[in-house]
């Protein structure tokens, strides 16, 4: 194998780049060591092809044999459909190597990310650099090197920690996970799930993340310099004069109005293209759309910067008009919010559950483990005006459903103080951007609608940016679709009145500066606190009860070794109480917490049994129990369904007594007090010196 290596550290960590012949058909390839975590990334370019957008596709490929374990199921033995956590590893990858492109480029590109090795570090972060290599040293055209970092603070801590392991990286203990990619001191995609901090902790992240990206990609032009392809040409597309003349005589007067005045910039398109086929013939559309494209990117910017004018006629921190609405959809769902913000309308529904109806997740990054909340986002064909396949879901969906998830995470109760496993599906019914945003607040309203103890409201902000290459720019509030398509940057924030939970960016520049940032975090908490006015009008604080339909659960505790007595061989005893008492469920965990669900009165009777069934009996505990059977030498009397002991003839009373049946009869409630526990576990008992004078009062 011929293989050359390039190193650095990468905080307090040696990352390697490892050039090599494995994947040798591969434009360009580079192996990436980082720990124990190996990750192989190619780059491939394909011929030319005849389409109206670039077509890149970004691959992230979780091999089960990289965490040392045979997963997936006792029925299927290998990979299948990408992971949750696959896809939303090749979305981190995607939106930072895509702006880098030129996008007139019609050649497929081709990037795969194969994890080939999983230790303690989470692969994301060096499949940036590694696609970023891998397309540095190609023959591919692309403006890197681009760079990547993940910044973490634990609770009570006040400093970062660089590219925090896994165990570091755990809710219970994590304040802030930030993920940060950019070059030469501009940010281009960030990732974030916090608990409500503060911006300004998240600018001071943010400039941390500048410092290491600019020492990344040093070290990467080096190798680019020294082993790179020199870059093939990308063929420019020559607008025909006649369609720039058209144009100009038939669009351009007709721009103001129809983009601004009437916001009807699509309705334009098509008469242009009307226009186009009507007078130069089909042969011409192509470039009529793509110099459409071109000329209203350019418009909507001059206008946003020199002007303050949007589309829509709202000023630049001005949110749409606002709904929303708890409860009143069903009294079956557990919890419904809807929530409207302009043409933006989105339904959320949430149900609760038992903790075993938590999600079961076996990957290579987390096998063996399980969810107990879940987001899911749904975007239907009629939402956005057409008609198209109904159901499923796609890379955008589960990237939407997943910031809507990380958003509220941060008020979910614990499972110890809310032990219910919850659900929630967000239905965007009409979208005009933002949708995930409007998911977000949707949900937050749902879950106060169910009676869910979260801590407070959760509200999310689309902003966008207006700017031009002489660094003037304009921040937008409150995105709108065609203020996402036309607009250099999509950055979303999340959090509450106390601070951030979330944030996604996405731009279409090669990166923004912390300037910039700054103020669009400051113009998001302001539109922020806004919408939290709004939700909170809708509902103010969780209902006082849960909803009747929803199951109750009560929790209890038993001794570990108390675990397989409660489950009984095969299971029969926990199944046995799960039919007597009609409970829904039993989930018992490791440590002897046991949960049960269920409704009415069945929570509270398989409850006793199971307290019965492990109730550890104490010399001189007093109780009450029934006579079961009458011997001549004493009686016995049932303590609860699993135990009885033995009064001794002799312990009945104070006075001398020739018959037992002479004061004791079958069914007899009788009070008692252990006097002893033998070897074999047999108790006795005895009704005098718990009651002296139970057996006179008896007699009278």
């Amino acid at each position: 194998m011929q293989k050359k290596e390039y190193k650095i550290d990468f905080g307090g960590k040696e990352l390697v780049a490892e050039f090599n012949d494995l994947a040798a058909r591969a434009n360009s390839s580079v192996m990436m060591r980082y720990g124990d975590t190996v990750i192989l990334v190619t780059a491939v370019m394909g011929g030319k092809r005849d389409l109206d957008y670039f077509p890149l596709s970004v691959e992230y490929e979780e091999k089960f044999y990289a965490s040392g374990a045979i997963l997936g199921s006792r029925f299927q033995r290998r990979e299948g459909r990408p992971s949750d956590e696959a896809i939303l590893s090749a979305r981190i990858v995607d939106r930072t190597i895509r702006p880098l492109f030129d996008h007139s480029l019609r050649r497929d590109v081709q990037v795969v990310v194969t994890v080939l090795s999983l230790g303690e570090d989470d692969p994301d972060v060096i499949a940036v650099i590694g696609a970023s290599l891998a397309l540095g040293t190609s023959s591919i055209p692309w403006n890197g090197p681009v760079s990547a970092v993940r910044l973490g603070m634990k609770n009570e801590d006040v400093d970062f920690i660089i590219n925090p392991s896994y165990t570091e990286r755990e809710f219970e203990n994590e304040k802030l996970d930030l993920l940060a990619c950019g070059k030469d001191g501009l940010i281009n995609m960030i990732e974030v799930g916090a608990k409500e901090v503060p911006e300004d902790l998240l600018e001071e992240g943010l400039k941390k993340a500048t410092e290491i990206h600019d020492k990344l990609n040093a070290w990467q032009k080096e190798i680019i310099a020294e082993i790179g392809k020199e870059k093939e040409e990308i063929e420019t597309e020559i607008i025909p004069e006649e369609v720039l003349d058209l144009f100009e005589d038939e669009i351009a007067p007709k721009m103001l109005e129809w983009v601004f005045e009437k916001n009807e910039t699509y309705a334009l398109k098509d008469l242009w293209l009307d226009t186009v086929k009507d007078k130069l013939g089909d042969d011409f559309i192509s470039y009529a759309d793509h110099l459409f494209e071109e000329k209203i990117d350019d418009f909507v910017h001059k206008e946003a910067i020199e002007n303050d004018r949007r589309q829509d006629g709202r000023k630049m921190n001005e949110i749409r008009p606002l709904y929303a609405q708890a409860g009143g959809v069903s009294s079956v769902i557990h919890g419904t919010g809807i929530f409207y913000r302009g043409d933006t309308h989105v339904f959320s529904a949430l149900t609760l559950g038992s903790p075993s109806d938590a999600q079961v997740i076996d990957t290579i990054e987390s096998p063996d483990s399980s969810k107990r909340f879940m987001h899911h986002y749904n975007f239907p064909p009629f939402s956005v005006g057409e008609a198209g396949r109904v159901g499923g879901f796609n890379r955008r969906a589960i990237g939407h459903g997943a910031l809507a998830e990380k958003s509220l995470r941060a008020v979910i109760p614990s499972k110890e103080d809310f032990p219910y496993t919850i659900r929630i599906v967000s239905e965007t019914m009409s979208s005009n951007g933002s949708s995930s945003q409007a998911s977000i607040c949707a949900s937050s309203i749902a879950l106060h609608d169910a009676g869910v103890p979260v801590k407070s409201h959760v509200a999310g902000i689309a902003m966008g940016l207006m700017s031009d290459k002489s660094g003037n720019y304009k921040i937008l509030t409150d995105i709108q679709g065609p203020e996402d398509h036309f607009g250099d940057m999509d950055f979303k924030v999340s959090g509450t009145r106390q601070g951030v939970t979330a944030v996604q960016m996405d731009v279409k520049l090669d990166g923004v500066p912390l300037n910039i940032l700054s103020e669009a975090f400051g113009q998001a908490r302001e539109a922020r606190l806004q919408i939290l006015d709004v939700l909170e009008a809708a509902i103010d604080k969780p209902r006082a009860e849960l909803p009747q339909n929803a199951p109750r659960i009560d929790v209890m505790k038993v001794n570990v070794d108390q675990i397989g007595l409660v489950i009984g061989s095969g299971g029969k005893t926990i199944t046995g109480i799960k039919e007597e008492s009609g409970v829904d469920d039993i989930s018992i965990e490791d440590d002897g917490t046991i949960y049960i669900s269920g409704k009415g009165d069945t929570v509270a009777k398989a409850k006793k049994m199971i307290e019965e069934l492990t109730h550890i009996f104490e010399v001189g505990e007093k109780l009450e129990g029934e006579v079961v059977r009458i011997e001549p030498f004493g009686a016995f009397v049932k303590l609860n369904s699993n135990q009885d002991g033995l009064v001794h003839i002799s312990e009945i009373s104070k006075d001398r007594i020739e018959n037992v049946s002479d004061v004791l009869k079958l069914g007899d409630k009788v009070p008692v007090i252990i006097k002893g526990i033998d070897e074999k576990d047999r108790i006795s008992l005895s009704i005098k010196d718990a009651d002296p004078s139970f057996i006179k009062a008896k007699k009278k």
